[in-house]
This record gives structure tokens, sequence and C-alpha cells, in this order.
């Protein structure tokens, strides 16, 4: 089959590989119909979170089933399902608190409670990196889905793939920024980062009844498309001050009620925050975090989605305590929210596929990948078709 792998910093490639088997009785595979590029994909094709073996990327995809294992009873071949991206086994302490993204069986020789930079790892994901259980993802034509018989949802023939494809990552992911902070209605939103996952933050913030939805990015036209798929008031950033000054400005010198950071470590950098993060022998930058801290009002809360992988020198860990700052970080717990998603989906109460900007091929994949990093021809979601 033809599968998209990593091959080094900012190589990868679409291979013949060989294709996935059913390895254990809670297997299936999957015929992958759609797939997508995410910006967690981006750190590990910029070399920033290392592989050193090729492996196939991709932790947004559904698809249909063509096989499944003895021990798979609610699915059978040619059930159309979509996949949460964590990998999880549904019966772990971990699981069983709805925590998949810290199941304690899907990634043995990496899995830890200290959650260190190189060892300890949280619960395995698809197509992201050894550290996280070595698992080939779905930028692929089939994909193998471990535990199959807890993760993937069918989906209502009535639907597209584009219709709940972000179902299986970001829409979850943004809800959950949202939903840590427990948004019950009236709370000013600000939102850092007008990605996919920020967009999905914003119309997650409108259905839990926020009362504004603020939206910071770099980019115009990402701003632009906010506005139109989320109704969120744009933010353009030019300087930390700025945007902090800005959203206090909208909220009665208080700060948002949550602020949601949508961004991560690789944010646009000027070149004297590269030079200070080589100084300071940092991964990218918090910078973005930081002003998520100025920005929130006392006692709100910070949702951070983006990721994170190094320490960072200075962090104003006496600013969180002055401020009384509830913070809640990591990966998103898909499967603890995807059934109810799929429900405001079919409902016709929120529209996922707004987004989109791009379509390609599996084969055009590394072009995908390319214009969605430097933002090219206004890219802001790229789906791949591994069947065109």
């Amino acid at each position: 089959m033809k599968a998209l792998r990593i091959h080094g910093p900012r190589d990868v490639r679409v291979d013949n590989v060989d294709d996935p088997e059913i390895q254990d009785s809670r297997d299936a595979i999957i015929r992958v119909t759609s797939t997508a590029i995410c910006g967690s994909d981006l750190h590990i094709y910029n070399g920033s979170i290392p592989q050193p073996r090729p492996m196939t990327l991709g932790h947004e995809f559904m698809g249909i089933v063509e096989e499944v294992g003895k021990g798979v009873k609610n699915l059978k071949r040619g059930d159309r399902v979509v996949v949460p991206f964590p990998i999880a086994c549904g019966h772990c302490l971990f699981c069983n608190h709805d925590l998949p993204g810290h199941c304690e069986n899907s990634n043995p020789e990496h899995y830890g409670p200290e959650g260190g930079l190189m060892t300890e790892k949280g619960g395995a994901l698809f197509g992201y990196t050894d550290l996280y259980g070595g698992y080939d993802g779905g930028q692929a034509e089939y994909a193998r889905v471990p535990y199959a018989d807890y993760g993937p949802r069918k989906v209502p023939d009535n639907l597209t793939d584009e219709q709940v494809l972000f179902l299986t990552d970001i829409f979850p992911t943004g809800y959950s920024g949202i939903d840590w902070a427990n948004v019950k209605g009236g709370e000013t939103v600000a939102i850092f980062g007008a990605g996919p996952v920020g967009i999905m933050a914003a119309k997650s913030a409108w259905l839990r009844g926020a009362s504004r939805v603020m939206i910071v990015d770099t980019q115009q036209y990402r701003l632009n498309l906010a506005a139109k798929a989320a109704r969120a008031e744009g933010i353009l950033w030019e300087s930390h001050d700025q945007v902090v000054d800005e959203i206090r400005s909208k909220t009665r010198g208080y700060g948002a009620d949550v602020v949601v950071e949508a961004v991560g470590f690789e944010p646009d950098r000027s070149l004297g925050d590269r030079a200070k993060a080589v100084f300071n022998v940092e991964k990218g930058s918090d910078k973005v975090m930081l002003a998520c801290l100025s920005a929130v009002r006392r006692g709100g809360f910070v949702s951070i989605l983006g990721v994170y992988s190094s320490p960072y020198d200075n962090f104003p860990i006496h600013q969180i305590f002055d401020k009384g700052i509830i913070i809640q970080a990591g990966q998103a717990p898909a499967h603890k929210h995807i059934d109810k998603l799929l429900k405001h989906v079919s409902d016709g109460d929120v529209r996922l596929d707004d987004i989109i900007s791009h379509r390609l091929p599996l084969t055009e994949a590394p072009h995908g990948y390319d214009i969605f990093r430097h933002k090219k021809d206004n890219c802001t979601k790229v789906v791949l078709k591994p069947g065109a």
C-alpha cells in the first residue's frame, strides 16, 4: 500500500509499504477514506519531536472496516468509522477515569509516571513517534487500529467524511479546552491561535454558551476564516503587550474569563526569540503561553492545548500564584467527548468542514505538509484522500 512516512526533518515521502495485518484479537484493519494533516504533525516534520526511523504519520483518519480480530464484537467488515487519535485499552485506571491519553497499556516500552523529556511518556498516539507507542498512523491507504472494540465510532450514512473527520482530534481537542474551564454560559473566551484547533475551540465556546469569543493570530487570513467559520473577534498579534492590552480593553481591564492556548511551542518567532531559545538551550518558545497568563483575568482559567515538549527558563510561577490562575493542559480525552460531539454534528448544531482549505490525493501529501507549515496559499487545513 501507499503510506506517507517521515524519513527525517522536513523529509516526508509517499512510500510503498506492507499492508497492515491483525496482530491482536482486539485489532481492526481500516481502509482509510479520509485523513488530515494536523499542526501536531508539524512538530515531527520539523524535527522538533524526534523520530529516528521511518514511520507512517497521521492521527486524524477514518474509513471502512476491512477486517476485525476475534475479540472485536461491535464492528464488522463494511462499517464506516471515525477513529479517536489516542490509542487506549478502555479498562485500565486512566481509561476508567476518561483519560485515554494516559492509558497504561498502549505504550508499554515508553510509559511511566514521570512524563520526562525522553522517558516515561503517556499513552500511545497514532503516528506520533516511538516515544508514543511507535504505531503507524493513518496517512495511508490502510491502518491497523488496536483496541478497536473501544476506540472507533460508527458514522451515520447521511454524513459525509468531511462532516465528521475532525471528530478524530481537533474538534474534541478544541472542545476540551472549553470543557476543562467548565464554561457554563456568559463567559468571555480568548483563544490564542486561529488554526484548526483554535477555531474548533471557538465553535465549542459558543456551544457552551460563551457571551464573547476573541481569537488571536499572526496571520490575517486565518483571522478572517475564524470570523467567518466561528464568529470570533479577531486580534492580529503584533506584540505581547499589544495583544494583552487589547484583550483587557475589551474586558473592562480584567482580562478574559477563559484563555485557550492553541499554538504550542513552535509559534511564529523573531530572530531575537530564536536567539534566546538557543542561548537557553530550549526548544521553540513559550511566548504564547506567557501571553495567555497575562491575558486571563485573576482567578481565571487557562487551557493549554498546544504541544510543549521541553522546559523553559524563567517560567512565571509567581504570576500564576499571584493571579490565582487555574491551568489544565495535555492531550484531549477524545473518547470522552466524541459521542456527544457526533450528536452535535448530526443535529446540525455545528459545522466542521468549513475550515478545510486544501483537498489533495495522498500522493501529494509532501506538498500538503509544505504549504501547511509555511502557511502558503492561505492554507488552514489539508485533507488527504488515499483513494484519489
